[in-house]
C-alpha cells in the first residue's frame, strides 16, 4: 500500500533524499579514478579458461567502460533519490536503494581487507558511504517514517551492478566498432 505526501518534502527528508545522490556522487568519483588501476590487478588473475573482452586480462576495465557503467548505476541512484524526495523519503525504491548503498559499504571494506591492500571504493565507503548511510537511516526514523526497504530490491542490486557493465561493454564495444579499438595496447597504461 504506497503512502501518499502532500506538500513539500521536510528539510531533512530533502537532505536524505538529494543526499543519496550526493554521497554516491563522492563514492563514485573514487571509483571512476581508481577502478581502471584496480581492476587490471584482479583481471590479470582471471583464469585463461575464462573468456574475457580483448586487453581486459592486461590492461583492466576500460576507462571509458568505467566512466558508462558509472553513468548508468548514476541514473538509477538520482531516479531512487528522485522518487525519495517525491514521497518525503517514504518510497520504497529510494529506501531499497539507501539501504543497498550502505551494505555495499561494508562490501568494499571487506573486500579490502580481504584482499589486503586498497581495493576501488574503499577510501569513501567507511568515510561517506557508510556514515551517510547511518545518518539517513537514523533521521528517517526520527521523522517518523516508516521502513520501506525491500530485502528483494536490495538483492537485486548485484544482478543490476552486473547488467550496467554489460550495458557499458555493449555501449563502448559499439562505439570502438566505430572509431576503430580505443583500448590501450596490451602493456601500455
Amino acid at each position: 500500500m504506497a503512502t501518499t505526501v502532500t506538500g513539500p518534502a521536510p528539510r531533512a527528508t530533502r537532505a536524505l533524499t538529494w543526499g543519496l545522490f550526493a554521497a554516491w556522487l563522492v563514492h563514485d568519483l573514487e571509483e571512476v579514478a581508481t577502478m581502471r588501476a584496480d581492476s587490471r590487478r584482479v583481471l590479470a588473475r582471471v583464469p585463461a579458461a575464462v573468456p574475457l573482452p580483448d586487453g581486459w586480462r592486461e590492461g583492466g576495465l576500460p576507462q571509458r567502460h568505467v566512466n558508462v557503467a558509472v553513468a548508468l548505476m548514476g541514473t538509477v541512484v538520482a531516479a531512487a533519490s528522485v522518487h525519495g524526495h517525491r514521497t518525503g523519503g517514504r518510497s520504497g525504491p529510494y529506501q531499497s536503494a539507501l539501504l543497498a548503498f550502505g551494505v555495499h559499504g561494508f562490501g568494499h571494506v571487506a573486500l579490502s581487507l580481504a584482499a589486503r591492500r586498497y581495493t576501488t571504493g574503499v577510501v569513501t565507503s567507511p568515510t561517506v558511504v557508510i556514515p551517510f548511510w547511518l545518518w539517513a537511516r537514523h533521521r528517517l526514523r526520527a521523522e517518523g517514517v516508516p521502513a520501506t526497504a525491500s530485502p528483494r530490491a536490495v538483492a537485486a542490486t548485484v544482478p543490476l551492478l552486473w547488467t550496467t557493465h554489460a550495458l557499458a561493454y555493449l555501449l563502448t564495444r559499439r562505439a570502438r566498432g566505430r572509431r576503430g579499438d580505443l583500448s590501450v595496447p596490451s602493456g601500455r597504461v
